[in-house]
C-alpha cells in the first residue's frame, strides 16, 4: 500500500532527481529484471482490483456533480471511468510490454573509422520523462511499463478528477519497484497540485521529454511555456472520406464504428467527407443509421438538401475546427479527392485520417498528400492505437513529426549515443595526411 507522501508537497526538484538517480539504476538492471517489475505490476494491479475500482468509483462521483452543474463535460467523465474489463486491460497491456525486446543497448549501426577505431550508435534511454494527463486511468500502466521497460524515470501529473484512482495506480508500480530494490521506488513519482505543472516546465536541465496528453489548448500552452523538448498529443479531428468508388455497406459500418464504439477517444471520427457522387444515395442512410446509435449529426447546406425534412443541425465553420470527443458529427459533401484532400489539410489535426474506396489509385494518392501521422484505407480511425499497432502499450499520440509520430512506444522513450572504441589514435594524424578514414559498415 502506499503512503501519504506519494503525493506530497516534497520540493519537486528533489523528487526529480530521485528519479533521475532511479532510473540510472532501473537502465542498469538486466532486460529480465526490468521484465519482472512488469509482470509483478500487473500481478498487483488484479490483486487490487477492488481498490481500483473504489477509488475510480470516488472520482467519478466527485466528477458527475461538476458535470451536472456545467463545470466538466461528460466525455470527460467517460474517458475517467474504468471496469473489471479495464483493469484486465491495463495488466494485458503491461504483460504486452514485458514480452517485447528489450530495447535498451541495441547498436544500431557500426563502423569502422580506421583500423583499430570503431564507432558504435547505441541505443539508451532519455532519462527522465513528464507526462502530463487528464482523466484516463490507463495512462499510468501504460506510461508506467514503457518507462520501467526502457529505463526512465518518470514524473506524473494526473488531473484533480482522477486523483484517487491515480493515487493507488501509481502504488502499484512502487511496490512493483521496492521488491527489486527500494531505491527503485523513486523511478515513477507523481504529483498532485496544479501548481506543479509550471514548475515541471520550467526544469529543463532536469527532465529530458514533456509529454501534454489533453486539449489542444493545453498542448499549445506546454510549447509555448517550456523549453522541455515535447511530445504532443492534441486533439483528434479525424476525417473519413468515402468515395466515389466506395463500397457503401462497408463505409456505414466503418463509419459507425468509428463514431460509436469510444466517441470519447481521441481516434473517434469526428467529420465525414462524402464524394457527390455518392452522396445521394449513402447520406441519408448514413444519418438514419448514426441517429439510430443516439449520434447528433451536423451537415454543410448541400448535406441538408438531401434529407427530406430538417434532420441535421446546420454546420458552422466552428465545427469543423471542433473534437467533440461525443456523439456528435459533421457532415460535407464535397466534389472529389482534390477537395477532400484540401479541406483533411487545413481542419485536421494531422491525427489519424482514412479513404473508403475499391479504387487502389485514389487510395494511394489519398495517402500520399494527406498529412497525418495515421493514413488509412478501408478501415476504422479507431484502429490509431499503440497497442492495435503492436506497440504493447502507448506513450500518446503524438500529431507533431520531430522525435516520433503517431502512436508512439518504446521508441519515444529512447535516444542513441555514440560509442567511440581507439587504441590510441589522435586526430593530429588524420589532420596532417598521415592516416585516412575508412568509413567502413560493419
Amino acid at each position: 500500500m502506499s503512503s501519504a507522501t506519494d503525493y506530497s508537497q516534497t520540493d519537486i526538484a528533489v523528487q526529480v532527481l530521485r528519479a533521475r538517480r532511479a532510473a540510472r539504476e532501473l537502465a542498469r538492471l538486466s532486460a529480465d529484471q526490468r521484465n519482472q517489475v512488469l509482470l509483478a505490476a500487473a500481478d498487483r494491479l488484479q490483486a487490487r482490483e477492488t481498490e481500483i475500482l473504489k477509488a475510480n468509483r470516488e472520482d467519478c462521483e466527485s466528477l458527475e456533480h461538476q458535470v451536472r452543474a456545467g463545470a466538466a463535460s461528460v466525455a470527460l467523465l467517460k474517458r475517467l471511468k474504468t471496469s473489471s474489463a479495464g483493469i484486465d486491460d491495463m495488466a494485458r497491456q503491461i504483460r504486452d510490454v514485458a514480452r517485447l525486446e528489450d530495447p535498451l543497448g541495441r547498436v544500431l549501426s557500426t563502423t569502422e573509422l580506421d583500423d583499430g577505431l570503431t564507432l558504435q550508435k547505441v541505443s539508451c534511454a532519455l532519462g527522465v520523462v513528464a507526462v502530463i494527463f487528464e482523466s484516463r486511468p490507463d495512462v499510468v500502466p501504460q506510461v508506467g511499463s514503457l518507462a520501467i521497460k526502457t529505463g526512465n524515470g518518470l514524473v506524473l501529473k494526473g488531473g484533480a478528477e482522477a486523483q484517487q484512482t491515480n493515487r493507488v495506480l501509481v502504488s502499484v508500480w512502487h511496490e512493483a519497484l521496492v521488491a527489486v530494490s527500494p531505491s527503485l521506488r523513486h523511478a515513477i513519482c507523481a504529483l498532485a497540485d496544479r501548481a506543479d505543472v509550471a514548475r515541471i516546465l520550467a526544469m529543463d536541465r532536469d527532465i529530458d521529454l514533456v509529454v501534454p496528453r489533453g486539449s489542444n489548448e493545453f498542448v499549445d500552452y506546454v510549447f509555448q511555456h517550456s523549453r522541455i523538448p515535447v511530445l504532443g498529443h492534441g486533439s483528434g479531428i479525424c476525417h473519413i472520406y468515402v468515395d466515389s468508388a466506395a463500397d457503401l455497406n462497408m463505409a456505414r459500418e466503418v463509419i459507425v464504428d468509428a463514431k460509436t464504439q469510444y466517441p470519447a477517444a481521441c481516434n473517434s471520427v469526428e467529420k465525414v467527407l462524402v464524394h457527390k457522387d455518392a452522396a445521394a444515395e449513402f447520406v441519408p442512410e448514413l444519418v438514419s443509421v448514426l441517429q439510430s446509435a443516439g449520434v447528433e449529426v451536423r451537415g454543410c447546406p448541400q448535406t441538408a438538401k438531401l434529407l427530406p425534412r430538417s434532420q441535421i443541425i446546420p454546420a458552422t465553420e466552428e465545427d469543423w475546427h471542433t473534437e467533440y470527443g461525443d456523439l456528435k458529427i459533421t457532415l460535407k459533401v464535397v466534389s472529389g479527392m482534390d477537395e477532400a484532400i484540401e479541406h483533411i489539410n487545413h481542419y485536421g489535426s494531422r491525427h489519424t485520417e482514412s479513404i473508403l474506396t475499391r479504387d487502389s489509385r485514389a487510395a494511394e494518392l489519398f495517402m500520399d498528400e494527406v498529412d497525418a501521422a495515421s493514413v488509412f484505407h478501408n478501415a476504422s480511425t479507431r484502429f490509431a492505437d499503440g497497442f492495435r499497432y503492436g506497440l504493447g502499450a502507448e506513450l500518446g499520440i503524438s500529431n507533431s513529426k520531430l522525435h516520433a509520430r503517431g502512436p508512439v512506444g518504446l521508441e519515444g522513450l529512447l535516444t542513441y549515443k555514440y560509442k567511440l572504441h581507439g587504441s590510441g589514435q589522435t586526430v593530429t594524424d588524420y589532420a596532417h595526411g598521415k592516416r585516412t578514414f575508412k568509413h567502413r559498415r560493419i
